[in-house]
This record gives structure tokens, C-alpha cells and sequence, in this order.
């Protein structure tokens, strides 16, 4: 985790995008890495979740990441939640929460909306969900989002 909260504050002081970051772990090793790029590619798909995860199965030669952890500096979004699932990783690790992501600018709760959940309503336990999704590092995660606010040229999305 550290190293993703490392990469994360590197991409916003680099203004390549926002305070995110993902590893890919398998077996003890670092196989991919990815950090927040929607504003440097324009492409609203390249979370830090799914550009690790893409990177990943390219090196691995898999579409699924049997086996491999993901490290993330924040709980995911709707979309990474689905791209997580798919990909099929042994868990998740996670750092900020979304209600810390909220507070920082990046708020899904009108994605939930539009799925017709709330946020917090029939959630799965997070350490019941067939993918456990482990929260850690908070604090530290949360150096991130303060990089983030106090970054003057950050563009808001």
C-alpha cells in the first residue's frame, strides 16, 4: 500500500491525474501498477484500478487475475468495483474510503442513484463479499486527497 499511495502523490504533482493508484500483486511481487490518467488520456476509463488491471493481464496473458491481490489507495468506484469482479483477483485492498473520495471532490453517489442503491443501503459486508475487499492504511491513503487539494492546477471532474 504504500508504494501505491507513493505513486499516487508522484501522479498528482507530475499533473498526469488525479490522487490514485493500483497495484497488481501476485505471489509476493508487484506485476502491474496503474495511476489515475483521465485527464492526461482523456479517457474517463483509465482509473488507476482498471489501467493496473490491464497491464496485468497483458503481462500475465490472462484475462482473469487468478491468484493476484489489488493494493488501491481508495475504495473503488462503481466502474472498478464491476472491472474487479470480472477480472476475478484473490482480494482487494484498499485505502481511503468513497465517503473520503466524496470529500475531496470525486463523488459517485449519482452513479449509485442511477443504479438505484445507496451508498451504504444492502451493502455485502466487505470482508463477506465473494472478493473480500480489506480496508487499510487509511491515514496514510488519505495524504492523497490532501496532495490533491492543495495541487493549484488540478483539473475537477
Amino acid at each position: 500500500m504504500t508504494r501505491a499511495i507513493e505513486l499516487a502523490i508522484e501522479n498528482v504533482r507530475s499533473g498526469r491525474g488525479g490522487p490514485f493508484a493500483a497495484l497488481i500483486v501476485k505471489e509476493g511481487r508487484i506485476v502491474s501498477s496503474g495511476t489515475n490518467q483521465v485527464t492526461s488520456c482523456n479517457d474517463p476509463t483509465a482509473h488507476a484500478e482498471i489501467v493496473a488491471i490491464r497491464a496485468a493481464c497483458a503481462a500475465l496473458g490472462s484475462f482473469q487475475l487468478d491468484g493476484c491481490d489489488i493494493y488501491t489507495t481508495c475504495e473503488p468506484c462503481p466502474m472498478c468495483f464491476g472491472a474487479i469482479y470480472w477480472a476475478r483477483p484473490a482480494r482487494v485492498y484498499f485505502g481511503a474510503t468513497a465517503r473520503d473520495a466524496a470529500d475531496a471532490g470525486f463523488d459517485d453517489a449519482f452513479i449509485y442513484q442511477q443504479l438505484g442503491v445507496g451508498l451504504a443501503k444492502n451493502r455485502i459486508p466487505l470482508a463477506e463479499r465473494k472478493i473480500p475487499f480489506v480496508g487499510m492504511s487509511r491515514e496514510e491513503a488519505l495524504a492523497c486527497f490532501r496532495e490533491w487539494k492543495a495541487y493549484p492546477d488540478r483539473i475537477h471532474y
